[in-house]
């Protein structure tokens, strides 16, 4: 499995559907923030919508983006046309497939596909920490013309037809779209430290792949800058300043991570998976579990096998 697979299957996400918005004139539809381990999505199937969000610029959307926000924050939606007629009321009905909110009947200005994903107890989430609050992705700019018309044209055929499966058929695309928008994002559009600004730097990425392939391996900044064919220096210089933090502590936040993941979906013993992401001893690995999620590992698989 590659390393972007790997990290977005440790994730554990589950893609929910919530609504379809169609939408014309002038409509605002605010979103409040939501617990950590919710995470909101919109796509657009066609036509054009503004989200606006409580820091940041507001995000066009146009048909084939993408739209989530991992850490939940409160956002509004609203018409793109800045002379749009005032607002109709809304109204939602439940006799389809999703929910399907309109505020008028002439063809919409926007089609949406709003959702989100849930993020098991446990899951490894250092790619969804590192992405930033709203992460956008228009996938026109990313996929052949041809493929995103496919996608989105599928998208809205099983939305619209309801045949039998179309949820499950919709609900993977979603998940798919969101593996699509990480997969394209390059280093021009990043602007804030994080992992995928590590997996997408020419000198760093062959390293970094390495350590997530095999946690477990005893990696020093020396063989780790030999690896990317720079001094010790160079390299720990530029791990910090694209990730935001130092290797010590990318490495420890992996770790725990995978750890994290061992506890709660296998029955492995404490100590064998202490082995597993590189831990000499269970009592080694036990204090530094604890220093990096506050609880023992006993503690963790225990609490978090009750939520989930």
């Amino acid at each position: 499995m590659d390393v972007l697979s790997r990290l977005i299957d440790l994730c554990r996400l589950q893609p929910l559907l919530d609504i379809r918005c169609q939408l014309e004139g002038a409509f605002l539809i605010e979103h409040e923030t939501v617990e950590r381990g919710t995470i909101p999505f919109h796509i657009v199937l066609g036509g054009a919508c503004i989200i606006r969000t409580g820091t940041g610029q507001p995000v066009t959307m146009r048909s084939g983006d993408f739209l989530m926000f991992p850490r939940g924050t409160a956002h509004a939606i609203v018409n793109a046309h800045p002379h749009a007629q005032r607002e109709a009321p809304l109204a939602v009905t439940s006799d389809g497939m999703l929910p399907l909110r309109r505020n008028g009947s002439n063809e919409p200005d926007v089609d949406l596909l709003c959702g989100h994903f849930t993020s098991a107890p446990g899951a490894l989430t250092l790619l969804l920490d590192t992405l930033p609050d709203a992460f956008h992705a228009s996938l026109a700019n990313a996929q052949s013309e041809e493929t995103l018309k496919m996608m989105v044209s599928l998208l809205r055929s099983e939305t619209t037809l309801e045949q039998p499966g179309a949820l499950t058929i919709v609900t993977a695309m979603c998940l798919a779209l969101f593996v699509m928008a990480v997969r394209t994002t390059n280093n021009s559009r990043l602007e804030l430290p994080g992992l995928l600004p590590l997996l997408t730097d020419p000198g760093l990425s062959k390293s970094v792949k390495s350590i997530v392939a095999a946690p477990a391996h005893p990696w020093t900044i020396d063989d780790l800058a030999r690896a990317s064919a720079m001094s010790r220096a160079t390299y720990a210089r530029r791990f910090k300043a694209r990730s935001g933090f130092t290797i010590g502590a990318f490495l420890t936040d992996l770790r725990m991570g995978f750890a994290s993941n061992l506890l709660v979906t296998t029955r492995r013993s404490i100590a064998e998976i202490a082995e597993e992401v590189g831990y000499e001893s269970e009592v080694s690995f036990g204090k530094a579990f604890k220093a990096s999620r506050g609880e023992t590992p006993a503690r963790f698989r225990r609490t978090r096998r009750e939520l989930d």
